[in-house]
């Protein structure tokens, strides 16, 4: 047996001592304050019915029927039934840029800031598709397995910044193929990419990591966080506040744009589909309704046992405890002899 507030058993044994105590001070108070109006041998006559055993077990009824209620209010459980948790999606890894180009704030806060928005207002969205998370620059790891706990994936999300991956640039190839790396064995048409990134390539190998999904039957979702007219890359001195904008080696500050001819091809290569970031996050909609439409399998199965619930049992018992205890009356009627009925 098992019980759902087990902390209230403890309120069991005080009651079963102080109750009775209570009643026994009770009848011995009422009793001495009887005996100073009137003695013990005229209270049978004053009062026709009296009983001290009535009273007692009417105090036993009630003094149960508190047990009884603490009992079932504490919510003992008995028995079980096997439950088994099916759910049913896809698995599906988001590769985010950290690159130093994401710091650009040609959309506010900045590029990063606006790509983990759109990451975190995606895994809203979710419902039963397990999740990874990638973070790429001029390497990529995978920061986040595939799970089906959207909280953690959260978590990893957050602490993600421009200081996340050490080395510098943009490795497109590396993001989708370490993306391509955190999928599970087997079953490639139940699994699907978002690249979030502004585009820039420094390695040059994007599309043959594309072709590699595109032959697996992986489809590549991108999103293009930047703008295409170019932004300068500030930078932060000791303080943490700006000391102004990175500079090429001959001085002149370097201008990043989001390179959506890159992210085009990657998605039309296997089949995805191209998505620029906007203010009301219109593309995240678009790319969970292409989702909704890959077949999906079942990714987890989960059984579990639950408890069946039997405070009904002494809660009952006590109510019918109650109701004896109010149906029963104080005194006992007397049994009227051949002397009674012709008095």
């Amino acid at each position: 047996m098992r019980f759902s507030r087990p902390e209230l058993l403890h309120l069991l044994w005080p009651a079963a001592v102080l109750l009775p105590v209570f009643f026994v001070w009770a009848f011995r108070s009422a009793d001495r304050a009887r005996r100073r109006w009137v003695a013990d041998d005229l209270v049978g006559k004053l009062a026709r019915g009296y009983h001290p055993g009535r009273r007692r077990l009417k105090a036993a009824l009630q003094v149960s029927a508190v047990l009884l209620a603490l009992f079932a209010i504490a919510g003992p459980r008995v028995g079980s039934r096997e439950i088994t948790m099916k759910r049913r999606g896809i698995d599906l890894i988001i590769a985010l840029d950290t690159s130093l180009s994401m710091k650009a704030q040609d959309i506010p806060p900045s590029r990063l800031g606006k790509a983990k928005r759109e990451v975190s207002a995606f895994l809203d969205r979710l419902d039963g598709d397990r999740i990874g998370l990638v973070a790429f620059a001029g390497d990529a790891f995978l920061q986040c397995p595939l799970t089906l706990d959207y909280g953690a994936a959260r978590m990893f999300l957050e602490v993600l910044d421009e200081n996340s991956v050490s080395r510098p640039g943009t490795n497109l190839g590396k993001a989708i193929a370490t993306g391509l790396a955190g999928f599970d064995e087997g079953d490639d048409k139940y699994k699907a990419v978002v690249l979030v990134t502004d585009g820039e390539d420094h390695s040059g190998s994007a599309l043959e990591a594309a072709e590699e999904a595109a032959r697996r039957g992986i489809r590549i979702y991108t999103i293009g966080v930047g703008s295409e007219s170019g932004e300068p890359i500030p930078l932060e001195g000791s303080a943490g506040g700006p000391s102004g904008y990175k500079k090429d080696r001959e001085g002149e500050i370097v201008m990043t744009s989001l390179d959506t001819e890159t992210l085009e091809r990657i998605a039309l290569e296997t089949g995805g589909e191209f998505h620029r970031a906007t203010t009301g996050e219109l593309e995240l909609d678009r790319i969970h309704d292409s989702l909704a439409r890959l077949e999906e399998r079942e990714v987890a199965s989960r059984a579990f046992t639950q408890y069946e619930e039997r405070f009904q049992v002494p809660l009952g018992l006590a109510l019918l405890l109650l109701l004896i205890d109010f149906a029963l009356p104080d005194r006992i009627r007397p049994k009227r002899g051949w002397e009674g009925r012709f008095a």
